[in-house]
């Protein structure tokens, strides 16, 4: 899985996304990089343990931290928080000295983000949905009840008064095959509600695109290329409309900024003037309620 970073204006050109964990444009100094990983963080270690291959170590008080250090030409130190801990990269004019120097300096935000991304990896770790007769799955917002109909017929129906997704499969099916039917499902309701939503945010602001489809990602909610090509993510299906509508607002707002510069928000701000909230709830509680296919 790739790392997920969001690109300063001048490195994006031709295309536009949102990360899973998107950050504010006002987050250059200070780059979170986070891999969505069902493997919990480990704890920070101490000065008996063994130092890994590539990293190095700094005494911070009472608090041993481990950390990769890269150089680039980057011309400022970049903080980043991913389930290997921290990375730090610097232009090769920066002294190692200055480099400790800075960790120093951001201390606070560095074992705060540690610490947040630990609780979040442990919060991933927690029971998922059951893929059975009576299991929950989130939709729109929303908890929707699965019902398995022990049938030869195939058939899929959705009640929304009852808010029960009623599957047909025989008998002897597997736990995957009904995986597949609610997946194949989700995937032509993303398709619909997405051709739907599109259109108007794209008359709001003024833009036309050329094309769009389902992604699959799993480190992009959506994405923009600069002729107008729109990719969205079909996961955003669990999610209520206001933050499906961010998303499909945000990736349109690419064709006027094709970039994260403050003119950007603006834009979007402008179709969508709750984007901050949006925002923040996919940022900070995404992952907690996706379940796994």
């Amino acid at each position: 899985m790739k790392l997920l970073q969001r690109r300063s204006p001048k490195s994006t050109p031709h295309s536009g996304q949102l990360d899973l964990f998107d950050l504010p444009a006002s987050d250059d100094a200070l780059q979170i990089v986070q891999t969505p990983s069902l493997q919990p963080l480990h704890q920070m270690p101490t000065p008996s343990t063994p130092l890994a291959a590539g990293k190095r170590r700094l005494q911070i008080g009472t608090e041993t931290l481990d950390y990769t250090f890269n150089r680039s030409k980057r011309r400022s130190i970049g903080f980043q928080i991913s389930d290997d801990g921290l990375r730090v990269t610097a232009p090769k004019w920066v002294t190692l000295v200055e480099v400790e120097n800075a960790i120093h300096e951001k201390q606070r935000w560095i074992f705060n983000k540690l610490n947040d991304f630990r609780q979040r990896s442990t919060r991933r770790l927690q029971p998922q949905m059951h893929w059975r007769d009576g299991g929950t799955l989130p939709y729109l917002g929303n908890q929707i009840t699965l019902r398995i109909h022990a049938a030869q017929v195939a058939g899929i129906q959705f009640d929304a008064a009852a808010s029960t997704l009623t599957v047909c499969l025989p008998a002897t099916a597997s736990e995957q095959q009904l995986k597949d039917r609610v997946l194949g499902w989700l995937q032509l309701e993303a398709k619909r509600l997405f051709g739907e939503r599109l259109p108007l945010y794209a008359e709001k602001l003024g833009v036309s695109f050329k094309s769009f489809a389902l992604s699959s990602a799993t480190t992009q909610w959506g994405s923009c290329t600069a002729d107008g090509r729109i990719r969205l993510n079909w996961r955003l299906m669990h999610f209520s409309l206001p933050l499906i509508d961010y998303v499909i607002a945000h990736e349109l707002s690419h064709l006027r900024e094709m970039n994260h510069s403050p003119r950007f928000w603006a834009t979007v701000q402008s179709i969508f003037p709750e984007f901050e909230t949006a925002r923040k709830t996919l940022r900070n509680s995404a992952q907690e309620i996706l379940p796994i296919f």
